[in-house]
Formats: C-alpha cells, structure tokens, sequence
C-alpha cells in the first residue's frame, strides 16, 4: 500500500533510539527525508550511518529540555511536513519518592517540549497550508499508576493538550493526534529493567499476548495515520497496548 508520504519531510525528536530510531526506518522506508534531534551527537551519528543507506537523513543535537535549545531546533531544521514528538523519558517512583526537582526536570523536556514544538511547528505548518503532528505519549496517561506517577500524570495533560489542540488544527489545515504505546522492547525498557532486577521475559509473559510491544508496530502505526491515507484523523490518541488497558 502506497501511503503517499514520497518526498515529505519529517524531523523526529527523540530520534537516535528506540521508538524514534524505528519512526525514522519506517519513514525512510516510505520515501521521506527525516531529520534526527536527540542530545547525543552519538548516538545520532551511529543511528544516521545505520539508516543512511534507505534515504535522506539529518541529525540535530542539542537539549531539547531548554526552550532556547528548542527555537534553535525551529530555526535550524525549517520547514517540515510531519513533527514526531517522541523525547522524554520519565522517572518512575510514587509521589514521596521523586523530588521536585526531577518532576520539573522530566516534563521540561518531554511535556513542555511537546507543548512548545506543537507551538511553534503548528503555526508555521498553518502558514505553509498544512502539516501533521504525532505526539507519542504512553499508556500510562489512559491508566495511571502510582508507581509511575510522574510520568503518568505528564502523559494525562499530554493527552488533553493533543485532544484540544486537534480539534482545533483542522481550522489551519493541520491534523495533531497521539499515540499511548505501552511498554515496547526498546533498549531504555531494557536497561530500566535490568536496573529494577526485573526479567524482561517475566514483563511479557504477562502482557497481552504474552509478548511486548516492538518499536516497529508503533513506528508503523504513526507513519499510517501521518499519511494522507488517514487524511480525516486529528484530536485522537490512539492505544498500543495490545488491549492490555481493557483488561
């Protein structure tokens, strides 16, 4: 099925790995040129030499946490045709054990940097006549557990900023929409595993289907419906959780 993304541009934050790395694959693959931003000039470069070979790739690197660092990202890339928001990562504990210091430090870069790219690719979307958003959430936003607390609350008012803002982008021929994986077999769920004591095979064998998400399956997901093939779909937040949130 062509999707009819050949020749559209499509810079993905959080890009050097995991779900952004995938993002980027599937993107290339479907004929796009995509821009990489992520903090490691790297990883950046390993993952651009890793995918150089299915298309046009750029990588920017800088701390997206910053608002400054942020309007260097806008000035520096330009014009794009999809935004992939997909930085953040979240520290896990309850209410009493993550200062307030992380808090503010967590949703700088992944709810205010959502929050602020939105911003300002949204209206310069609106004066180039259109453009796509995809906001990659998480699970934890639809069922909220104390044990993720932070990150569960940062992705609720994700959720509602990416409701209320595409349903309102249509009106500038913008379509915004997220997605709320659940937990997807990227190197950092490895690691946050590993440093838990945790089997990762322990993880699957109770998730649905007995088995966790692959950063492809979500990748594929956000290509489909930024595609003009799902031209009619903004203000939705999709779940890839195998049902698991039905349970």
């Amino acid at each position: 099925m062509d999707l009819g993304l050949t020749g559209r541009r499509v810079l993905i934050t959080g890009g050097s790995k995991g779900i952004g790395a995938a993002c980027a694959r599937v993107f290339l693959e479907e004929g796009c040129a995509v821009v990489l931003a992520a903090r490691g000039a790297d990883t950046l470069a390993a993952a651009a030499a890793e995918l150089s070979g299915l298309g046009p790739v750029e990588t920017w690197a800088g701390d997206l946490a910053q608002g400054a660092e942020r309007e260097r990202l806008f000035t520096d890339v330009g014009a794009v045709d999809i935004l992939v928001n997909n930085a953040g990562a979240i520290p896990g504990g309850g209410l009493l054990d993550i200062s307030m210091a992380q808090w503010e430090e967590a949703w700088a870069l992944k709810v205010m940097g959502y929050i602020h790219l939105t911003r300002l690719y949204l209206g310069a979307m609106r004066d180039a006549g259109g453009g796509t958003i995809v906001n990659i959430i998480g699970s934890a936003g639809r069922n909220p557990r104390y044990a993720y607390l932070c990150g569960g609350t940062g992705n609720a008012a994700l959720m509602a900023f990416t409701g209320a803002v595409g349903g309102k982008s249509p009106d500038f021929g913008v379509r915004v929409f997220g997605l709320n994986p659940s937990g997807t077999l990227t190197d950092r769920l490895v690691a946050l595993a590993e440093r838990s004591g945790t089997a990762i095979e322990d993880m699957a064998a109770s998730a649905p289907f007995g088995r966790l998400a692959e950063p492809a399956e979500v990748a594929r997901t956000a290509a489909f419906l930024a595609s003009p093939a799902c031209g009619y779909v903004s203000g939705t937040v999709l779940d890839i959780d195998g049902g698991g949130g039905s349970r």
